[in-house]
């Protein structure tokens, strides 16, 4: 059972298979393992920003934004692990009836590795504009994202951090756009850009 202060309280969204809650609290453990901002709060943030899509009834989609970090261990092909484990958990789960197909959740899931959809992907626009609304955070939110993101790399030293996330953030920047949908492009796009500029100009700065 969920705990009834858990952050995924707070959103509207429910888990899409009510008959393998284990499935949903085997996810939940795994976001909530010692992470630092891929936990159980940005799970909750991906999944509010899809019904703000307007993209809560579609189960695929939902199932995708629960296991986009299930694998996330500072290690390579983190979202290839992550699809894999979908793969496995849903092919194996008794689903009939469900109308859920395991393979566009695997392949919504390898989207969010790169963040670039093909033309049409609606559902892919949808999860990939979720997955990174987090840019267009208030100041708040954006330092906890920033502070979250160096925690998980804290084996590096602050100078292969800095080059490795500026590089992130200008590839990002870079980008004709950062966002897909018409909704986010009109509402996350602007405060989003300014977030990259802001802090990119910091990483910059320091000597």
């Amino acid at each position: 059972m969920v705990d009834a202060t858990h952050p995924l309280s707070a959103t509207s969204l429910a888990w899409p298979l009510p008959d393998r809650t284990d499935l949903r609290d085997q996810l939940l453990a795994a976001y909530a393992n010692g992470r630092g901002y891929h936990d159980t709060r940005h799970l909750a943030e991906v999944l509010e920003r899809l019904d703000e899509l307007g993209e809560s009834g579609n189960a695929e989609l939902v199932l995708a934004a629960w296991y986009h970090d299930a694998v996330y261990d500072g290690r390579r092909h983190a979202e290839e692990r992550s699809a894999r484990l979908a793969e496995s958990d849903l092919t194996g789960a008794d689903l009939p009836g469900t109308g859920v197909d395991v393979a566009e959740v695997a392949r919504l899931v390898r989207l969010t590795a790169h963040h670039d959809p093909g033309p049409g992907d609606h559902a892919g626009e949808a999860l990939c504009d979720a997955d990174l609304a987090i840019l267009s955070a208030g100041p708040e939110r954006y330092r906890e994202y920033t502070a979250g993101v160096r925690d998980e790399y804290a084996a590096l030293s602050d100078e292969t951090f800095r080059a490795g996330r500026l590089a992130v953030l200008e590839e990002l920047a870079g980008r004709d756009r950062l966002f897909r949908t018409a909704y986010a492009r009109e509402r996350w796009e602007p405060r989003a850009r300014a977030n990259l500029r802001r802090e990119i100009e910091e990483l910059r700065s320091v000597r």
